[in-house]
């Protein structure tokens, strides 16, 4: 019987959300590309999956460069006798920071558009691509608070994070009735990473999301039986307003 596999886009640090999917998924009994910008980060996660006796690849991939994603797809998908087709692909990519909106640069706008929304795109066109004629699979994007409001100073991000929300549900409702399960996740709140860890590292833990339990929810997602799919799913801690 053939190992299943995964593609999971937008692996940064260890300590991150895109490489707690990855060492679940890898416990889980798949197969998983791992996939990201920096080469040194993802090599890192794919070591440790492998140290582990999980299975595992790293791919240095932009996902906002349409080439480098279409291969990365291709490869993902070759035929392998060991490793099935990927059944599920995740869209973690993402950049955020407080930028003054009289100060935002047309570089900078578009800069955030093309990691959180046209990435996006891209890895669901490809995904949609391969797992459509196969009538299966699921296909989460990670969203955040911005997708529901922008804050002062993050409409760069909001506008990002909204435009990746839209996607998710039109490709929802053109493909779930194909059988193509896809999924946008609202992350309300600070992830307990290190990205965040680095910049605030006396922030309460109480008051983060943790990675771990996050990646639950995603696989819970995956999991779920098609007569009762969640489109769109909110995470927060319990302390956290809304």
């Amino acid at each position: 019987m053939s190992t299943p596999s995964a593609v999971i886009v937008g692996v940064g640090a260890e300590q991150g959300l895109g490489a707690a999917l990855c060492r679940l998924l890898a416990d889980k009994g798949y197969h998983v590309f791992i996939a990201g910008r920096t080469a040194a980060k993802i090599d890192q996660v794919a070591a440790a999956i492998l140290a582990s006796g999980g299975s595992a690849e790293a791919i240095e991939t932009d996902a906002t460069d349409e080439a480098a994603v279409i291969r990365l797809f291709e490869h993902a998908f070759a035929s392998r006798g060991d490793i099935a087709p990927p059944d599920l692909v995740v869209f973690n990519a993402g950049i955020n920071r407080q930028i003054a909106f009289r100060a935002t640069t047309a570089a900078q706008f578009e800069e955030f558009w093309r990691v959180c929304c046209f990435g996006g795109f891209l890895v669901g066109r490809e995904a949609a691509r391969h797992l459509a004629p196969l009538g299966r699979g699921t296909v989460i994007f990670t969203g955040a608070s911005a997708s529901l409001r922008g804050k002062a100073g993050f409409a760069q991000f909001a506008a990002a994070k909204a435009g990746l929300r839209m996607i998710s549900q039109s490709m929802a409702r053109e493909f779930g009735p194909l059988g193509l399960h896809v999924a946008h996740t609202i992350i309300d709140g600070g992830i307990d990473g290190e990205r965040l860890r680095s910049r605030r590292p006396d922030v309460d833990a109480d008051g983060l999301l943790n990675i771990d339990a996050i990646a639950e929810s995603y696989w819970h997602i995956h999991r779920q039986h098609p007569s009762a799919w969640t489109q769109e799913l909110d995470l927060r801690p319990y302390k956290e307003s809304f």
